[in-house]
């Protein structure tokens, strides 16, 4: 019984392995279950005993990658954290750095930012993007009203607008990185730019 759950876990792992890079050269409209069975050298029923289509195959691909990234996120106790905008950017900080210098996420990243399609059989992908961006949201507005609760930002701004704009900031550096790797250096710039935003915010003396 050990043996068969291995067997599966590896089977399973070698779909994702097969998946990633598969949509990563085609996109992900242009590659079959199919097409992913075949580079994983197994069945395309291998393929449904694992993953019911195409889009949950995806968001497990998505997962296995994304998902530290947003329980370091979630580990941010917002409630009591002393110093909330830290946290937050030491989150960030850490996307980026795997974004530059991990393969795998930076290939999942260009995936999901230039390769995906929400259309058909894909709008289960949309959903699971919904609700991980309303997740993030949801806990970098936290992490502004703590810092608002500890005067660390001006209590004026809106701390929902403000989880929108630091979300904008962060897609839109990776996604003009993903483009042309050579524009800036990723990691400099999101340090910089997340200061410039935050410094912005700050009490008036």
């Amino acid at each position: 019984m050990r043996r068969t759950k291995e067997d599966a876990q590896q089977t399973r792992e070698s779909l994702l392995d097969a998946a990633e890079l598969l949509f990563a050269e085609r996109g992900v409209s242009r590659t079959s279950l199919q097409d992913i069975a075949k580079a994983a050298g197994v069945t395309r029923g291998a393929v449904y005993w694992h993953f019911a289509d195409k889009a949950e195959l995806f968001n497990a691909m998505m997962s296995r990658t994304t998902l530290p990234m947003e329980d370091s996120l979630k580990s941010i106790d917002t409630e009591h954290v002393a110093q909330p905008l830290a946290e937050l950017k030491s989150s960030m900080m850490d996307v980026m750095r795997r974004v530059v210098h991990d393969p795998r996420t930076q290939r999942v990243f260009d995936i999901a930012t230039m390769k995906v399609e929400y259309v058909d059989e894909l709008s289960g992908i949309r959903k699971r993007h919904i609700d991980v961006h309303r997740s993030y949201r949801d806990h970098v507005e936290a992490t502004f009203r703590r810092a608002q609760t500890l005067a660390q930002i001006a209590p004026h701004h809106n701390a929902k607008l403000l989880a929108v704009s630091h979300m904008a900031l962060v897609n839109g550096l990776i996604h003009n990185w993903m483009l042309d790797q050579t524009q800036f250096d990723l990691i400099a710039s999101a340090d910089g730019s997340f200061d410039l935003f935050v410094n912005g915010l700050r009490p008036a003396c």
